[in-house]
């Protein structure tokens, strides 16, 4: 089975994690081939594109105007320690084994806007590029457009049973389904609040995270040992769920 999570906007890029075993991402020559695009935006375009502070903006426009090939020990990070956010406030990758993180690099991918599908070990440097951003480029009016079947010709390398969809719809739509060679699996997580089961964004998203951890550390490859899954109070629920989507709940 393989795993499939999406990315954060908040990056801790301190070159503190481990580069023993660091790897490149498939794309970066893809990623190449966007930068030099982003690179031509002003800070008030970028802001405008993505709808964000002039901040924000403007630390963008300086990260993409310092992206650049190869990546090294001195300007890049492994992606899984890279990310924080909700997903890997779940995770919690720091505190992983190296035994763990071997069996992450073999089980799981990050999707990205700009990096495509990045390995936890894969090399990145500092950006922000969500992949709904309507970033007209060479290859169409979206980043959807410019990964075209790349991104899922790539996870067929990796797959070839069960696809673990712990990403958001946003990332997931990267993804051409019918064209996939494994069967799909959509873990959903419902929180019980005023006596009704809602999917609440912050939990949910911390449950990805914790399920992915729960995957990893206990080896898991019978697709079915999932609904054991018991972190953070959640628990599979029988009756709410479908073939293709599982139900926890708490």
């Amino acid at each position: 089975m393989h795993l499939l999570i999406s990315p954060a906007k908040t990056l801790d890029m301190n070159f503190d994690s481990p580069m023993s075993k660091v790897t490149n991402s498939p794309f970066n020559e893809e990623s190449n081939l966007l930068i030099n695009e982003l690179k031509k935006l002003s800070a008030t375009e970028i802001q405008n594109l993505m709808s964000v502070s002039s901040k924000i903006a403007e630390l963008n426009a300086e990260r993409f105007a310092n992206w650049s090939l190869p990546f090294n020990e001195a300007n890049s990070k492994a992606a899984v320690f890279a990310f924080k956010g909700d997903v890997y406030t779940g995770l919690e990758a720091e505190s992983l084994s190296n035994t763990d993180l071997e069996f992450a690099q073999n089980h799981l991918s990050i999707l990205s806007g700009l990096y495509g599908l990045l390995r936890p070990m894969d090399l990145m440097q500092a950006y922000r590029l969500e992949m709904g951003t309507k970033f007209a480029n060479k290859s169409g009016k979206n980043l959807y457009e410019f990964w075209g079947n790349k991104i899922t010709d790539e996870i067929n390398k990796r797959e070839k049973d069960y696809i673990i969809n712990l990403a958001s719809n946003e990332y997931f739509k990267a993804v051409n389904k019918k064209a996939l060679n494994a069967e799909i699996i959509n873990p959903v997580f419902k929180d019980e609040k005023n006596g009704t089961l809602k999917i609440i964004s912050f939990y949910a998203k911390k449950a990805r995270g914790m399920m992915t951890r729960f995957i990893i550390q206990n080896r898991i490859k019978n697709v079915e040992e999932i609904k054991n899954f018991n972190l953070g109070g959640y628990a599979f629920s029988e009756n709410l769920s479908n073939t293709k989507e599982w139900i926890f709940t708490r």
